[in-house]
């Protein structure tokens, strides 16, 4: 299956999504849109059906796109879910060998959606949606996702709001309340209108919910995933519990009896408003207008034990989970409607002092792709004692460039050279190259020591597709210095970062282009008879002040010296592995490029 529901198939090297298909069956189908990297198609016979596919009850299926899998049976859906689940954890997370438990059915599989937002017609004022490939109208009298309230107001809507182009129609499912905007100004239209807010309620809780401000669509399952919140925490009374990205303050006030404190952060204008009313009578909530990344960092000393993420589908911005890697908080429920960020931001958290218990795929759109998932994190203390002892560096390379630049930035490290024949390598590719160099010069070194980040770093020069390491003699460093002569080419380093103490592993390159100036042969003679070109891939230092063979550097001017910081820098980060940052003031502005001058500044500003 594709990422927005459709089956997969390729014609001619290009990409076919198939509305209606479903994976391992054969259909005919009919071409909607090409687009320059993949074609958007719909299936209008099936020639061979896959077991799992059933009638779609929907009338508008396939002319409507709101849903995307009615063709198939509930329970492959549920199984599909699961897959989605477990697929983004792996391709985007890396997460391997994370158990993702069966995906909680919808306690009703249509008539469940609590909120509707309607496309009018130019003409008749007639109710509908916009298919998402042809962006076509389609009239509809009925919307088998909606809860009977809702399909009962369209019927007496229809024809009768042609003065708008958009409506939105809310529905309280246990108090009978409702919303529809916007305000009508004709009397044409049967029923009030341009309401601000309306009540739903749930697990015995009464909850003001704004036009603007989110809430789920699917009231039942909003009940299931709130006893999953509250069950990952594990509340005993005593805990602060952080509800981050509160809205309208939902998980805060259901929280509320489970913990002595709960501080909700919310940064919307318009939840903020609902958010006060509904915390009203639980004094013990303290709500809190801001950035989650800037409030969650302002508060994390202060003895934060629990936290609620339940970010938008963006997920949740970098600082936050800095702020979370910080507050050390003792458990974490992560509620997620978007797989792929979610396996994004878990990458980060699992890399600092958390570890996954469970992951919880929700239904909470029955007969649609999308996926709710409940994930619960705990504090590794184990895991945080080998993520302190990463800060001692070693670097496993005798280059004296790398361990100047290094040392230009104040940083403590040892030096233990790697043995290993980089001869016995054979790549194509100069990327690869660097790449498997760094981290098996890394591993090497790493497999003698108990903890600790061992450095690993290599760096090749291509020309015209040929890959040209370190001289063998002078011979051929004089052959290698002739050929780049007033010539462009191609620097690449591999930089590898391995924990000597558990294994993990990270590797990176970057890339920068070289313009050679026009020397002479005379010169190429008395650089090579200096000694300096025989250690250095493409025969050339490039900052040697005598010869200095290099007209115009393109990218990273440290990355042909043979570290790049700009990559080195966010890698030490991003393992969890920078100390403190003190910068020597021997950078010259000529050495660093944009994103090394802007990764340095960053990294003194946080102190490592």
């Amino acid at each position: 299956m594709g990422r927005l529901g459709e089956a997969l198939a390729e014609v001619d090297g290009k990409q076919v999504f198939v509305f209606g298909g479903i994976p391992g069956e054969t259909v005919q189908a009919e071409v909607l849109r090409e687009r320059r990297g993949h074609i958007e198609a719909q299936a209008v016979e099936v020639i061979e059906p896959s077991p799992h596919r059933v009638a779609p009850p929907c009338p508008h299926f396939g002319e409507c796109t709101g849903c995307q899998w009615q063709h198939i049976d509930y329970q492959r859906q549920l199984e599909m879910k699961r897959e989605i689940v477990v697929d983004a954890l792996f391709r985007v997370g890396g997460l391997q060998h994370i158990e993702v438990q069966p995906t909680l059915p919808s306690p009703q599989p249509l008539g469940y959606r609590n909120h509707a937002r309607f496309t009018i017609s130019r003409e008749g004022g007639r109710l509908g949606y916009v298919n998402r490939s042809t962006r076509r109208w389609v009239g509809i009298d009925r919307c088998l996702l909606m809860e009977p309230w809702i399909n009962e107001t369209l019927a007496q809507l229809q024809g009768h709001v042609g003065e708008t182009t958009q409506l939105s129609l809310r529905y309280g499912v246990n108090t009978g309340s409702w919303l529809l905007q916007p305000s009508f100004l004709t009397g044409e239209v049967p029923m009030e209108s341009g309401q601000k807010h309306y009540q739903e309620k749930l697990l015995g809780h009464y909850f003001q919910v704004g036009s603007p401000s989110f809430f789920q669509v699917n009231t039942p399952q909003a009940a299931q995933i709130a006893r999953l919140v509250e069950d990952s925490l594990e509340l005993t009374g005593d805990e602060t519990v952080v509800d981050a990205y509160a809205g309208v303050g939902t998980f805060a006030v259901l929280l509320a009896a489970k913990a002595r404190r709960v501080i909700a952060i919310e940064e919307s204008a318009a939840a903020i408003m609902d958010a006060r009313v509904n915390i009203a009578a639980t004094p013990n909530v303290n709500l809190v207008r801001g950035r989650t990344e800037e409030v969650l960092s302002d508060i994390a000393g202060d003895g934060v034990d629990a936290v609620v993420l339940d970010p938008s589908r963006t997920g949740c911005q970098p600082g936050a989970l800095e702020a979370l890697i910080a507050a050390k908080p003792r458990r974490i429920a992560y509620v997620s409607c978007d797989p792929e960020t979610l396996a994004r931001d878990l990458k980060i958290l699992v890399a600092g002092p958390f570890r996954i218990e469970r992951v919880q795929p929700v239904d909470m759109f029955a007969q649609t792709h999308h996926v709710e998932c409940v994930v619960t994190l705990a504090f590794d203390a184990d895991r945080e004692a080998l993520l302190a002892a990463r800060h001692h560096l070693i670097l496993a390379s005798g280059s004296p460039r790398r361990r100047e630049i290094i040392s230009r930035l104040g940083l403590d490290f040892d030096v233990a050279p790697a043995e290993l024949d980089e001869a016995s390598f054979f790549f194509d590719d100069p990327v690869e190259l660097v790449e498997a160099l760094a981290l098996n010069k890394a591993q090497a070194v790493a497999v003698g020591l108990a903890s600790g980040t061992v450095i690993g770093a290599d760096t090749v020069v291509s020309l015209d597709g040929a890959v040209l390491g370190k001289p063998g003699d002078a011979v051929e460093a004089t052959a290698m210095l002739k050929a780049l002569r007033g010539r462009e080419h191609r620097v690449v380093t591999g930089v590898a970062l391995v924990d000597a103490g558990t294994g993990e592993s990270e590797v990176r390159h970057c890339s920068s282009r070289v313009v050679m100036r026009d020397y002479t042969d005379a010169e190429i003679e008395a650089y090579v008879l200096s000694g300096d070109p025989m250690d250095k891939a493409g025969a050339y230092a490039v900052q040697n002040e005598v010869f200095h063979p290099a007209a115009e550097v393109k990218g990273c001017f440290l990355n042909v010296m043979g570290l790049p910081l700009c990559t080195f820098l966010k890698m030490l980060y991003q393992f969890q592995a920078a100390p403190e940052i003190s910068v020597h003031d021997a950078w010259g502005q000529a050495d660093l490029c944009p994103e090394c001058a802007q990764q340095l500044e960053l990294m003194t500003r946080v102190g490592g």
